[in-house]
């Protein structure tokens, strides 16, 4: 019969418990991650190289992860989904997502009976959730300065050096600066900073190279010319080369331009010394325009448009850009400008609040690097290592840092070490159990499962919960240690944007799985005929 493709079924608890078990065995590999004496996992993937890759990165961990059982294959990618989004939404908390959701759906399932409404107690968990959620935001401390470095090394796995490395990209690109991770040519692992704006684009001609032993074009005092249109003639921008040719002044054109117009405009730079240089715009269709409008923006122009029907035969000085300073080299190019006009700030706050909306990954990535472009800042940091493997893995958890610093930036952080979150077994679900069954129940299964972080991190470091069940009141246990500390003192912190976003989205794997009463999968059987 074409077509036809049977299907396996489970139902009630047998589905639910198979979904559990692929929820334990991929929490047990990711979990023995979580922590600064978290351990390693060795991964075989022909999508690594030489075959393989060693990491203590958490969502890499997750994303290797196919079990043969095709229910608790279902309950590893459901996790998986929560983590990344976790780590799409903030940076990290890949890990302690999935720890939360086995704690919640474990807890979850004792706790829930048959002769309960399995609905009313799914919504009166996820109600408490987002109590716990406000709890934890007004609990959260600005991030300063001195508490960048601690963020980003506990991030990064407790490793000082890149600790130190990330906190002093942050510290000069600043608030609204963006900073990206980029595989090093080197064994060296080093951040490069840039004020001002960078294109990833070069010169249209080698011929506009005025330093030949950086094999780059440098000017100061710069009028930029912005446009989509493409350039296919002299005539059509003869207002202003007549001017910056007569007046001796330095011009980029930043705008497509036809071959033959490159090369006239090559020929002038040979033979009659002047002080030009093209570059193709930045990106391609409806970015490309957005990321032009923030250049003229940035550097006080007017963008030149085709599709708004702008005649570039009517472009004056006065609607050009000015740049403080411009590097353009073979594959990139840098401007500089000190001083951003005053409209930029809105501009700005208006990309923030688009961010805070975006839901795919590359938007909101494009979103910030518009952001970078017009607060003038860019930092890369880029990731070396003596071989392929170490690099990867050094890549993998720089990358996490970076992200996880932002987060702190944007909202604050909380004590670490799983502290926090145990925490809010005291502040905000240690009310006495109510009549309401239902609530009551709820309050139990979180209260029970949010200690499940706390206790990996000490699990991983040969330690249990009861080693910090009677200590004082706002102190907590430094693991690498084993004394007890002030957690914000210590440096021992959590960005709260990836405690909160861990927290929800287990919460909302816990309530797929714990309302999930039949699994339908394709039969492998019936595949292999």
């Amino acid at each position: 019969m074409s077509g036809y493709q049977p299907k396996d079924l489970a139902f009630d608890k047998e589905a639910r418990q198979s979904l559990i078990s692929g929820i334990e065995k991929i929490s047990k590999a990711v979990g023995s991650t979580l922590g600064p004496r978290g351990n390693t996992v060795i991964i075989e993937s022909d999508q690594h190289t030489h075959g393989m890759t060693v990491t203590k990165d958490g969502v890499t961990v997750a994303k290797s992860i196919e079990l043969l059982d095709p229910i608790e294959n279902l309950g590893a990618r459901i996790v998986r989904q929560s983590a990344e989004k976790t780590a799409s939404e903030a940076g990290d908390g890949t890990t302690t997502s999935i720890v939360l959701s086995e704690a919640l759906i474990k807890n979850g399932t004792q706790i829930i009976t048959e002769d309960m409404n399995r609905s009313e107690v799914i919504r009166e968990m996820n109600r408490l959730s987002e109590e716990v959620i406000d709890s934890l935001r007004k609990r959260a401390k600005r991030v300063t300065k001195s508490k960048i470095n601690s963020v980003a090394t506990i991030s990064a796995n407790n490793d000082p050096v890149i600790g130190k490395v990330i906190s002093d990209a942050y510290k000069k690109v600043g608030k609204n600066g963006v900073i990206t991770v980029q595989k090093s040519m080197t064994s060296d692992t080093y951040a490069d900073v840039t004020k001002g704006i960078k294109l990833d684009r070069g010169y249209s001609s080698k011929y506009f190279v005025n330093d030949q032993r950086k094999d780059e074009c440098i000017y100061e005092d710069v009028d930029v010319l912005i446009t989509d249109i493409e350039i296919d003639n002299m005539l059509s921008i003869e207002n202003i080369l007549r001017e910056a040719v007569s007046k001796q002044r330095r011009l980029l054109i930043i705008a497509p331009c036809s071959k033959a117009m490159v090369s006239t405009m090559a020929a002038n730079v040979i033979k009659n010394g002047v002080k030009i240089c093209t570059i193709d715009p930045p990106s391609f269709g409806y970015r490309q325009q957005e990321l032009m409008s923030d250049i003229a923006a940035a550097l006080g122009g007017v963008f030149f448009s085709e599709s708004t029907g702008d005649d570039l035969s009517l472009v004056q000085m006065s609607d050009l850009g000015r740049a403080d300073r411009i590097v353009i080299g073979r594959d990139e190019s840098v401007i500089v400008r000190s001083e951003m006009p005053e409209t930029v700030g809105k501009r700005i706050e208006e990309l923030k609040e688009a961010l805070a909306l975006a839901k795919k990954t590359d938007d909101k990535s494009f979103i910030k690097s518009r952001i970078a472009t017009l607060s003038g800042a860019i930092g890369v940091i880029h990731a070396g290592g003596h071989t392929d493997l170490e690099q990867k893995e050094l890549y993998d958890r720089i990358d996490d840092a970076v992200q996880a610093v932002r987060s702190a930036l944007d909202e604050g952080i909380l004590p670490g070490g799983g502290m926090a979150l145990f925490s809010e077994i005291r502040e905000t679900l240690s009310k006495a159990i109510e009549p309401d069954l239902p609530l009551s129940a709820a309050r139990k299964i979180l209260a029970d499962s949010l200690s499940a972080p706390a206790e990996k991190i000490l699990s991983n470091a040969g330690m249990s919960i009861e080693d910090i069940l009677y200590i004082d009141e706002g102190d907590w246990i430094n693991v690498k240690t084993g004394f007890t500390c002030d957690p914000l003192e210590e440096g021992i912190i959590d960005p709260a944007k990836v405690t909160i976003s861990a927290l929800r989205n287990a919460v909302s794997v816990a309530s797929t799985v714990l309302s999930t009463d039949a699994i339908v999968t394709l039969t492998r059987s019936y595949e292999s005929n």
